[in-house]
C-alpha cells in the first residue's frame, strides 16, 4: 500500500503526542489499528467476491461456447474442465446430501470389536 519510514513514523507520533496528549495517544493508535484491520478485511472480502463473480462469468461464457459447439469431443481442454466443473456443481445441487459418508464415530459405535476380552470369554465352555 504505502511505505512509512522510521522518521515519518516518528514525526507522526510526535504530532499525535502534541495534539492528543499522552493519555489519549495509545487509545488513538489502537483505534487506528482496528480501523485499518477492518479496511483490510473489507478489501479482502471484496476481492474474493469479485474473483468469484469473474469465475462465474467465465464459466457462463464457456457454457455458451459449449452449447454452440457441434461436437463435444472437439472442445478445448479448458472448456472440458469448465464443463466438468459445471456438471459437478449441478450434481451437488440435485443431490446435496447423497454424497455424504457416515462419520467415523457412527461406524465405530456400530461395529463390535472381535478380539475383546468379553468376546473371547463368552466363547469358552465352563
Amino acid at each position: 500500500m504505502f511505505d512509512i519510514g522510521f522518521w515519518e513514523l516518528l514525526i507522526i507520533l510526535v504530532i499525535g503526542l502534541l495534539v492528543l496528549g499522552p493519555e489519549r495517544l495509545p487509545g488513538a493508535i489502537r483505534s487506528m489499528q482496528r480501523t485499518l484491520a477492518k479496511v483490510r478485511a473489507f478489501g479482502s472480502r471484496m476481492e474474493a467476491e469479485i474473483n468469484h463473480e469473474l469465475r462465474v462469468k467465465e464459466l457462463h461464457d464457456h457454457l455458451k461456447k459449449i452449447e454452440s459447439a457441434e461436437d463435444i469431443e472437439k472442445l478445448s481442454p479448458e472448456l472440458k474442465r469448465s464443463l466438468a466443473e459445471l456438471q459437478q456443481a449441478a450434481d451437488s445441487v440435485r443431490n446435496p446430501y447423497g454424497a455424504q459418508t457416515p462419520s467415523k464415530e457412527s461406524t465405530d459405535a456400530s461395529e463390535e470389536p472381535k478380539d475383546t476380552p468379553s468376546a473371547t470369554n463368552d466363547k469358552k465352555d465352563p
